[in-house]
């Protein structure tokens, strides 16, 4: 079996710690941009409608932007600059953006037009409520052209990073939250003045933050090369080629949004809140979503790209396991950290002005069962580019739509009693269900990989990852005894909790011997 190489973990390791730099700062910000949600609406009726605006348009993102237009766009684009020459790959992207900018135009404004036909889909229980569908409508209509925008802006990522720039692509998004939070705020201010709701103000936000996520990245664009033409050639073989990758990659993806519109349904039918619970829970469990798998995902899909341009199979099988090692390495402590401070990380974060202890309760509960699918999250993200480099597509969609079939047994099966936090304990379930599909296709289609290796990581890695969670629960309980349980007591003891339990973690890590982990010491002293 071919063992991933020292040179192999370094590389990837590098690329996702500056992919991960940026996607801190924009998750920081993400969260910041929560906290003005939470503490200027709480969670309930306004922030029910304005996640299920947002939601629409981004049931589409992932087809045009970050999923399978991406992935199929880096594999195209990196063969090109591989075999083609600089000329054929620009004249390719200038095809891919305005072929982009015709399709996703029109679906824009076919969506603009049909907004109350999809908010009465999505959530028809809204209109048990006064204003509450008109009010979602609105919102929809204003943010549907956030959708061209951060699909132009997905392009552009992915010419930068086959350029072999990560750092500001992967920043673009901060500016995208930067934007909703200061001109969505003010904008907040003055809507009631227009007869407005408050919150219309923040869907106008996204929008200008979706336009400062494009604009940001156009100026590296142009230092790598990038001229921008007006080029439509449909029967161009590279966008052929990208078609035919992407296309049933949308019917996979396509299976993710069904899974999306499922649990859309069924909490906008639960309690309200409980949109507004899983959304928050949601968007913390994001945090090392995109750190960690995400950043891997970014930082793997060039690399192992490149490796099959080449038909380098054991250079390939190398860069996937040092990625899914890697992954388990930094998603499970990040699972079982959330898991065990879920309730004091909620009330830190969230618990301001609308934002009440009986929401703290009810999304913390959501973030624990999330965050059980933190590192089957990060290996699908880091699997499923690799079919896509492999020009196999089949698998994935196999594999959403089984994806799919687990999530409505699940939430069928169990959401009575447990109402919306069956949602987020299905979502954890489908997602480990999809895993091990993937792995099991991966390795036939590969032939073999180290699993043996594989899974003695992951044992070591979770007896560590355990371990230090019942460390971090009761250190902080210890900590709020001496410390109080006013804002500052409460912030000191969870970062003094924190900080102790990653010191603890990356002790017992390098007391197990895990190779990865040797080599981010190794990487973290040159860098140093």
């Amino acid at each position: 079996m071919t063992q991933p190489s020292a040179n192999q973990t370094e590389k990837i390791a590098r690329a996702a710690g500056t992919v991960s730099v940026a996607v801190m700062a924009s998750r920081v910000l993400g969260l910041v941009r929560e906290q003005v949600f939470a503490g200027f609406f709480g969670a309930g009726y306004a922030f029910d409608a304005f996640v299920v605006a947002f939601r629409i348009p981004n049931l589409l993102r992932d087809l045009f932007a970050e999923g399978a237009l991406s992935s199929a766009f880096v594999t195209v684009f990196t063969d090109y600059q591989q075999r083609q020459g600089p000329e054929r790959t620009w004249r390719l992207a200038n095809n891919v953006l305005a072929c982009l900018a015709l399709v996703v135009g029109g679906i824009v404004l076919a969506g603009m037009f049909f907004s109350d036909h999809l908010v009465g889909l999505l959530a028809p229980d809204f209109a048990l409520i006064p204003g509450k569908t008109d009010l979602t409508t609105l919102m929809t209509r204003i943010m549907f052209p956030f959708l061209l925008l951060v699909s132009l802006a997905a392009v552009a990522m992915g010419i930068l990073n086959a350029e072999g720039k990560f750092f500001i692509p992967s920043l673009a998004s901060s500016f995208f939250n930067l934007g909703s939070i200061v001109a969505g705020l003010g904008l907040s201010l003055v809507a009631p003045r227009l007869g407005y709701h408050p919150i219309v103000g923040m869907a106008v936000g996204a929008l200008i933050g979706g336009f400062l996520q494009l604009a940001v990245q156009i100026p590296l664009l142009r230092g790598v090369g990038f001229r921008p033409q007006w080029v439509l050639e449909l029967r161009d073989p590279g966008l052929l080629r990208i078609l035919k990758l992407m296309l049933p990659a949308v019917v996979g993806l396509s299976a993710t949004q069904i899974n999306i519109f499922i649990n859309t349904f069924y909490a906008a039918g639960c309690e309200q809140g409980s949109l507004s619970w899983l959304n928050y829970a949601y968007r913390l469990v994001h945090l090392p979503m995109g750190l960690f798998g995400v950043a891997l995902m970014v930082a793997t899909l060039p690399v192992v790209s490149r490796h099959a341009a080449l038909r380098d199979v054991p250079a390939l099988k190398g860069a996937f396991q040092s990625s899914l090692a890697l992954a388990l390495l930094l998603t499970l402590p990040a699972a079982c950290g959330l898991i065990f401070l879920a309730k004091p990380i909620i009330a830190l974060i969230y618990q301001h002005g609308h934002f009440t202890a009986l929401d703290t309760h009810q999304t913390a509960a959501a973030l624990a069962l999330y965050a059980v699918g933190l590192a089957a999250f990060a290996g699908v993200k880091i699997m499923v580019p690799v079919f896509y480099a492999l020009d196999d597509t089949r698998v994935p969609v196999v594999g959403s739509f089984l994806t799919v079939a687990a999530n409505l047994a699940i939430v069928n099966l169990i959401i009575g009693p447990l109402q919306h936090l069956a949602i987020a304990l299905s979502t954890s379930l489908s997602v480990m269900v999809n895993l091990v599909f993937l792995s099991a296709m991966l390795y036939r289609k590969v032939g073999g990989f180290s699993v043996v290796s594989l899974l003695i990581t992951l044992a070591k890695v979770l007896a560590a990852s355990l371990i230090m969670g019942l460390a971090v629960a009761g250190l902080h309980t210890l900590l709020v005894g001496w410390l109080g349980t006013g804002l500052a007591g409460r912030f000191f003891s969870l970062m003094g909790a924190i900080i102790m339990g990653i010191g603890l973690y990356f002790l017992m890590a390098s007391r197990l011997g895990i190779p990865e982990f040797t080599e981010l010491k190794a990487l973290a002293r040159r860098v140093v």
